[in-house]
């Protein structure tokens, strides 16, 4: 099949990868312009835009593509059978859409109808949710709202991380992806409505990330920090200092021995030790951070960071 692929960072890049192993004539891959990163600031390509030249691939980054007529009839003269696009960041316009002999192909990271938009894979860790999954679909031009070809459900770990879900989806995607220009290819694939009972996982805000020691508990203040790693970090003050938390795990009643702490303050340091680590009060519980970051500085296991910066009982981590 001839495959004109959508998509920008390396959730997309395994997607593009599988339909290239699979056999798929990839007549050209469009990815968003390569963007300034690091200390210096140099443009760096996407990770699609990466293996596209590993393997010799054509590349189009146009700036937008909506109102391109010059980007759409470029796509036209290359007559693809299908647009698979994964993660690529723009919304696609109708003159767009029409263009493919199957249509366009999405590959999205839930089960949907259920968080249609931008963050599926953080929102279903931020939330708690246990399961989640990829579907893929025919695009319509609504955001995520096209009719369903096929899903695949995964389980999310209890302790498990954006990062970690996201690069386990991001193969899952690629596999069903396979799978779904398979049956389209030989007119098997199904094709179902997604009805009016969805939910919606907007972009994350920096905003979003402080830990709100007063009214959050425990296992909401464990699924921030898992739903914000790595991406942007749950954070919280010391003093004037700024503090992330990238690791963290609700403390069991064998681990710490307490009393009434009724009367402490929410963000109390508990135990503060090279040792036996760092234990910090809740709403409903304590909470065992594992892996912390001090302002200007590296991440780091709690026992390296408590050897060298100082940390007392009973300071207060502020909302």
């Amino acid at each position: 099949m001839n495959v004109l692929f959508m998509g920008t960072p390396d959730f997309a890049k395994e997607s593009l990868k599988a339909i290239y192993e699979a056999g798929h004539n990839i007549i050209g891959v469009v990815t968003n312009v390569d963007k300034p990163k690091g200390r210096g600031m140099k443009l760096q390509p996407s990770a699609v835009k990466e293996y596209a030249i590993e393997k010799g691939l054509k590349i189009y980054q146009p700036e937008k593509v909506r109102k391109n007529e010059e980007f759409k009839e470029e796509i036209q003269k290359l007559e693809p059978d299908a647009i698979c696009v994964v993660a690529y960041g723009k919304i696609l316009p109708k003159s767009i859409l029409e263009i493919p002999k199957y249509g366009c192909v999405n590959v999205h990271g839930s089960l949907l109808p259920k968080y249609r938009g931008a963050a599926p894979i953080q929102w279903a860790v931020l939330n708690g949710d246990k399961v989640t999954g990829i579907t893929t679909m025919y695009m319509d031009v609504g955001m995520d709202t096209g009719d369903m070809i096929l899903k695949r459900e995964v389980q999310i770990g209890d302790d498990e991380t954006t990062g970690e879900l996201w690069d386990r989806l991001a193969k899952i995607g690629g596999e069903l992806l396979v799978e779904t220009l398979e049956k389209i290819q030989k007119g098997t694939a199904p094709r179902e409505k997604q009805g009016d009972d969805f939910s919606v996982a907007p972009m994350l805000s920096k905003e979003m990330a402080k830990i709100d020691w007063d009214n959050q508990t425990a296992q909401e203040i464990k699924n921030l920090v898992r739903g914000l790693n790595p991406i942007i970090g749950a954070y919280t003050y010391l003093g004037e200092k700024k503090i992330k938390f990238w690791k963290v795990a609700i403390a069991t009643q064998k681990e710490i021995m307490t009393g009434n702490m009724d009367f402490l303050r929410n963000g109390t340091v508990i135990v503060s030790d090279p040792r036996d680590g760092l234990f910090v009060k809740t709403k409903d519980g304590i909470l065992k951070v594992l892996e912390i970051q001090g302002e200007n500085a590296r991440r780091m296991p709690i026992q390296d960071f408590l050897r060298g910066n100082s940390i007392e009982e009973f300071q207060v981590f502020q909302s």
